[in-house]
Formats: C-alpha cells, sequence, structure tokens
C-alpha cells in the first residue's frame, strides 16, 4: 500500500521545525530516521517493509550514509492530542510526499519518557539553546497516559530548567 503521508517520530522529527544549521549538533547527530506508516496492520507489517528496504546496512545506507528505521504508533509514548500538532514537510525532492514530523515539544516529552542517554542529551541540547520550552513539555509530559512513574522521573529531569 502505497502512501503519500508518514509520521517521523524520532529524533530527526526535529528537522520539521528547524533547518539543520538552527540546531545544536546533539540534535541532529543521528544517521537514523524512524518513520511509521499512517497506515499499518496489527504486526506492522509496513514498518516491516521499510526497514527490509531502506533500514539499516541496507543498500540504500550505505549509499545514503543514513537509513529509515520502520516502526509502529506503540513505539514512543507521546501525549495526548500529538497528532494534531504534527509539522508537515515537503518538497521538490519528496515526490509530492509529506513527512509529518513530531511537534518539538511532543517529540522532547517522549524522548524523555524513554529516557535514555541519547534522548536526554537531545533534550538537553535543545533546552540550552532556548529552542523548546521547558514548561510546555513539562505539560505535554502530563498528558501521557499511563506512564506515570516514568512521566514523574522526566519531570525530576527536566526540573532545573523549570
Amino acid at each position: 500500500m502505497k502512501q503519500r503521508e508518514i509520521i517521523i517520530i524520532g529524533s530527526q522529527a526535529i528537522l520539521g521545525s528547524w533547518d539543520e544549521s538552527e540546531l545544536p549538533a546533539e540534535a541532529v547527530m543521528s544517521v537514523e530516521i524512524d518513520m511509521c506508516p499512517i497506515e499499518d496492520d496489527d504486526v506492522e507489517s509496513l514498518a516491516t517493509e521499510i526497514d527490509a528496504a531502506v533500514g539499516e546496512m541496507s543498500v540504500f545506507h550505505e549509499t545514503q550514509g543514513f537509513y529509515l528505521q520502520g516502526v509502529g504508533r506503540r513505539t514512543a509514548k507521546l501525549p495526548l492530542g500529538w497528532e494534531s500538532r504534527l509539522v508537515p514537510v515537503s518538497g521538490e525532492n519528496t515526490d509530492g510526499a509529506v513527512g509529518l514530523c513530531l511537534d518539538p515539544h511532543d517529540l522532547c516529552a517522549a524522548k524523555l519518557i524513554a529516557h535514555r542517554e541519547k534522548d536526554r542529551a537531545f533534550v538537553a541540547a535543545l533546552l540550552e539553546v532556548s529552542l523548546v520550552d521547558p514548561a510546555l513539555i513539562a505539560e505535554r509530559l502530563a498528558s501521557i497516559p499511563n506512564e506515570a512513574e516514568r512521566v514523574a522521573t522526566a519531570h525530576a529531569w527536566l526540573s532545573p530548567w523549570l
């Protein structure tokens, strides 16, 4: 099933809001783009197809220097209403296709819920150059369902910026 839109949920979604030249190095160092098909089945068949065609260690990866990772909607824990805040990106090189990038504050909230070192470094880099609002990240964190313990951990980490 060919789709003209795809959701970009990983760190490279930040490029939907800012040009690479405007971002700190920590925000653009990933060579992986996490892509979530708008429509996929319960076993995430389309996400698996993305991995097989243009994923890590594929010919695409070897020739382009980056790769796409197909992911499902359950991959990231996102704030309520995130779909209404997606940032559309398209251009002359997309052949009419549209990447729907996470809003920067939704992205940061998801990164803080994941709470990996690389995710905290990503969010800290954006906070340090004032590209994101810590109070808005805290608000988005509070709206992530079924993650009370992780939300509390994320709030504690974020507290020096509030």
